[in-house]
């Protein structure tokens, strides 16, 4: 009986000193002030974590964005697709949470998570009354660090995995960019797809998947952004609370560190697939998005391309020699490319369209900007600013990746910078990047059935030498 009572103070003991134990490590890891910009102020913890806070009072919503800084740039040989795939594996749950998608849709929230070359990022949009607040920080700071990331859920994601990867092979178009960027980049991993390799995707030992989620989430390379209708003490406490005792790893994360050298000619794709409607490309290397002349890009891209008066729109789409024309500048963490892509109808001479894709480029660079256009450009993106930073949730969102991309003042700089692009700003940078040994040009022939050639798997050598 005495044996038993002093078992249990010893428990109570136990308790307290781990309650204090506890306690001791939340309040260990300290928060403090960076820097404010417009309302949205950056905090970083002693642990590494990063914040974001932009409080709203004029929405009903808040959103709490996780964004953990690991994309495709990161994967080694063998792991294509793998930050992909295990964005998909943080839903399969927690010991805490373990059904996440049904916690997040019994209060009613707006929810996804997405991948991309630079960054992975979860993000849900609740109501911003009760709890959901406290529930939403909780539940990023157990799922980034404690998902079960099991075989079973591994066996069973991976359907839902091929399966969107399918409906990018389904996307002639689609693929006919990826091919571009594919020959483009011979070393950086720019040239390969998020979505990933079909085989790694399908053989990936869950040991190796568990090592890349142990290695990237981690707590120093986490960017939290909570956005909406929220009260700052508040958030700060309660992440304070819940990432604070997080502890940073001892060994530091290493960079990527691959450097794309100059292309020193022109290089060609070829894409024959089952289709009705061919397609014809060229995408140009170009300096990251924290360049100095990623402005002047972006605006050049809505000046070639926009409807009705880029000079591309209407030499091929109202000179009715192809369907649609599109461009995008692609400002990344590490220099990027810029891409034109047009769509050519069953009855038109591809090559022909091709030509006078390349042509118009080559006649626009020699020629000056209309000042008009370049206005009219930045106009649009003004306006289309102006948009964003109306609605706290998208700009959440937002943010995150500017920060992939290197900083999350980006956002603002480039917003500065894009009001001081002139017509000469334009022409110098097609004149710079838009030349034919910095070009890849692709092209899509529909055909009517495969002309795939499958090239069979390595033999069983121990089957083929037996008899040796």
């Amino acid at each position: 009986m005495l044996r038993t009572f002093f078992m249990v103070v010893l428990s109570l003991l136990t308790s307290q000193l781990g309650l204090l134990s506890a306690f001791a490590q939340e309040t260990k890891s300290t928060i403090k002030e960076v820097t404010s910009i417009e309302n949205i102020t950056e905090y970083k913890m002693d642990n590494g974590l990063k914040i974001l806070l932009y409080p709203d009072p004029s929405t009903s919503k808040v959103t709490v964005n996780a964004t953990v800084f690991v994309g495709s740039r990161h994967e080694g040989y063998g792991e294509g697709g793998m930050a992909h795939l295990l964005e998909h594996m943080v839903f399969k749950g927690t010991k805490l949470h373990p059904d996440i998608p049904k916690a997040l849709k019994d209060r009613g929230a707006i929810m996804n998570g997405t991948t991309w070359v630079d960054r992975t990022n979860y993000f849900e949009t609740l109501s911003s009354e009760g709890d959901n607040l406290e529930f939403a920080i909780r539940l990023e700071a157990d799922r980034l660090f404690n998902s079960f990331i099991r075989r079973e859920d591994l066996l069973s994601e991976m359907t839902v995995v091929r399966n969107e990867f399918e409906r990018g092979e389904n996307d002639p178009v689609g693929i006919l960019s990826q091919r571009m960027l594919s020959a483009a980049y011979d070393w950086h991993n720019y040239g390969k797809s998020t979505i990933g390799n079909r085989a790694d995707i399908e053989r990936v030992p869950i040991d190796k998947l568990q090592g890349f989620y142990k290695k990237y989430y981690r707590i120093d390379n986490i960017m939290l952004v909570i956005a909406g209708n929220f009260k700052k003490e508040q958030a700060l406490g309660l992440i304070g609370k819940y990432f604070g005792p997080i502890q940073k790893p001892d060994t530091p994360l290493e960079s990527t560190y691959t450097e794309e050298p100059p292309q020193d000619g022109q290089r060609q794709v070829v894409l024959r697939r089952v289709g009705k409607v061919g397609a014809v490309g060229v995408v140009y290397h170009t300096p990251s998005s924290s360049h100095p002349d990623f402005p002047a890009l972006e605006i050049l891209e809505e000046v070639l391309t926009s409807q009705p008066s880029g000079i591309l729109y209407k030499t091929m789409v109202l000179g009715k020699v192809a369907t649609s024309v599109s461009g995008y500048a692609f400002g990344w963490h590490d220099p990027g490319v810029f891409e034109i892509m047009a769509s050519v109808d069953g009855t038109a001479d591809i090559d022909k369209t091709r030509s006078l894709l390349l042509e118009t480029i080559e006649k626009f660079r020699a020629s000056p900007v209309d000042k008009t256009e370049v206005e009219r450009a930045k106009t649009k993106f003004a306006r289309s600013r102006s948009l964003l930073m109306s609605d706290s949730n998208r700009i959440g969102i937002s943010l995150s990746d500017w920060a992939a991309k290197g900083d999350w003042r980006l956002f603002f700089l480039f917003r500065d910078l894009i009001t001081k692009v002139t017509p000469e700003d334009v022409q110098r940078v097609a004149q710079t990047y838009l030349t034919q040994n910095n070009s890849t040009v692709g092209t899509y022939y529909p055909t009517d059935k495969p002309e795939r050639i499958k090239i069979p798997a390595s033999p069983d050598l121990t089957a083929l030498l037996k008899d040796y």
